[in-house]
């Protein structure tokens, strides 16, 4: 049976690191790390999300900014706003809570974002320097970030390592498969164009799902003793739940725990890991504002 890999255990660790730190730092320069959130709208699941990240601030010791502006806000409002943020002193973090309204365009708006502001890990430049050989970026992306750090705290060398991403998108594939492949890893990534995936994951010692399909990823499709961190949130069907669903990764657990070394669970696996990223990046950029 695999390992379960527990990511809410882990982050938990990682946020008492940073409760300690930030009482270090305030003790010994009076300077309190700043994240402001900025959200748009009143999107049910976006408020939740931001409720999260404001709370997990408090539990740290981390100063939560709250920017909650309408949906009707225009976009170069909503770039005056960063502006803003990008000059306040206090304000070490800037996080634009995707997505926005359709008549804002995303890209523009956190390219706004000064680059030692963001925590996100999304400024081109960042991802840039993610992409090239012997460069750093300044904040890596914190999903990403997260899975690989699940995989240190696990005891699993990425080094040498065969590892397949499944899925592609900027915010989790690609950045992902950057971030192995710094570590040394040989890294494949399967997407829905990619022929006979099922044989391309059952090499991989290392398989980060992060397509957005349920349970798409079967227990005969992972080599055994692989290591599989599930990236995936989709919600099922289940009329035994109060709520009529449940959440589910992209691999099927019951199958892969029979299979893998290591497995994730949905939830409870990289979910608690993003936030705590973001905690860490908010931390580590008030660090580079203390005078040497």
């Amino acid at each position: 049976m695999a390992k379960i890999i527990d990511g809410k255990a882990i982050a938990q660790t990682i946020r008492n690191e940073i409760a300690d730190e930030v009482r270090s730092l305030s003790d010994s320069y009076n300077k309190v790390p700043g994240l402001a959130v900025v959200i748009v709208g009143t999107r049910k699941d976006s408020q939740s999300y931001v409720r999260m990240k404001r709370k997990a601030c408090a539990e740290v010791g981390i100063r939560s900014f709250d920017v909650d502006l309408p949906e009707d806000i225009s976009e170069n409002e909503l770039i005056d706003q960063v502006h803003k943020l990008n000059a306040d002193l206090d304000v070490h973090g800037i996080l634009v809570q995707l997505p926005l309204p359709k008549h804002i365009n995303e890209e523009k708006v956190l390219s706004e974002i000064s680059i030692d502001k963001d925590v996100d890990g999304f400024h081109p430049l960042n991802i840039g320097k993610l992409a090239m050989k012997g460069r750093e970026p300044l904040f890596l992306p914190c999903t990403p970030k997260g899975c690989l750090e699940l995989l240190s705290r696990s005891g699993i060398s990425v080094k040498g390592k065969r590892a397949v991403v499944v899925g592609r998108s900027n915010i989790v594939g690609l950045p992902v498969a950057l971030l192995l492949l710094k570590a040394d890893a040989t890294v494949t990534i399967v997407h829905s164009h990619t022929q006979d995936s099922e044989s391309i994951i059952r090499e991989a010692d290392i398989v980060i799902a992060a397509a957005g399909q349920a349970m798409m990823i079967k227990g005969d499709w992972i080599k055994p003793g692989a290591a599989v961190i599930d990236v995936g949130t989709n919600s099922v069907d289940d009329p035994s739940k109060k709520v009529g669903y449940r959440l589910v990764g992209d691999v099927d657990f019951q199958e892969a725990s029979k299979v893998a070394g290591w497995l994730t669970p949905v939830p409870g696996g990289v979910g608690p890991m993003t936030v705590a990223m973001l905690l860490k990046n908010t931390l580590d950029a008030a660090k580079r504002k203390i005078p040497q």
